[in-house]
């Protein structure tokens, strides 16, 4: 799957740091705040190990709230892989300043690190799409969002005044793409693991294996 001789797609990789009640918050009422954020650390790491399987280009991780959290210093050391902080006031901010960093060099494929059922292929899928001259790219997830945007240079309407975290996101998204008539891949929809019901659905589907949280006195 290497494309050494292509032009290279950097990869930047969103994540929340796995704290207890700061990530996977509506899982909790079903793994607690330590099985909740123990299930994010595998997300993270099992994002990280697929995009770096898919050797499209160079990968980084883009922190919140902070580059300088243990876990985040510790994986990237151990991965050499570069860090930034998130910046902005709300995800349409704070993905576009990615986007504008990581395409002043080269295109840039955003993904999340909710989404257990992504694979190499569709990273290499997505990096080929900018290669061939598409304007972005995008893998939308069932609820309505997406897991996936990718860009060859910054398109600020596409992040501002979305109604980020509603199941409206990919339709407001569409309408913006057709007002700026701009070239535009979607691949399938995946689906994501951020409800109660998703968290079923991997372990049933054997996506996942069930997260530890004996230990965890707040569990309900």
């Amino acid at each position: 799957m290497a494309h050494s001789a292509a032009e290279p797609v950097a990869i930047a990789i969103f994540a929340k740091a796995p704290i207890e009640g700061f990530a996977k918050t509506r899982l909790i009422p079903r793994l607690g705040a330590t099985g909740a954020a123990e299930l994010q650390r595998q997300l993270i790491e099992r994002t990280v190990h697929t995009v770096r399987k898919a050797h499209v280009g160079p990968v980084s991780l883009w922190c919140s709230p902070s580059k300088n959290d243990p876990y985040f210093v510790s994986l990237g050391e151990r991965l050499a892989m570069a860090l930034y902080t998130q910046r902005g006031d709300d995800l349409g901010e704070r993905m576009l300043h990615a986007v504008a960093v990581k395409t002043a060099t080269m295109p840039t494929l955003l993904v999340g690190t909710d989404c257990a059922i992504i694979t190499p292929e569709h990273f290499v899928r997505c990096a080929d799409a900018l290669r061939r001259g598409a304007d972005c790219v995008f893998i939308p997830v069932e609820d309505g969002g997406y897991i996936l945007v990718g860009m060859r240079r910054p398109i600020p309407d596409l992040f501002t005044a979305i109604p980020w975290g509603t199941s409206d996101v990919m339709i407001k998204t569409r309408e913006r793409i057709a007002d700026l008539a701009i070239t535009t891949i979607e691949l399938a929809p995946l689906w994501d693991i951020d409800r109660q019901e998703d968290y079923d659905r991997a372990i049933v589907d054997g996506v996942l294996g069930p997260v530890d949280a004996a230990s965890d006195t707040t569990r309900l």
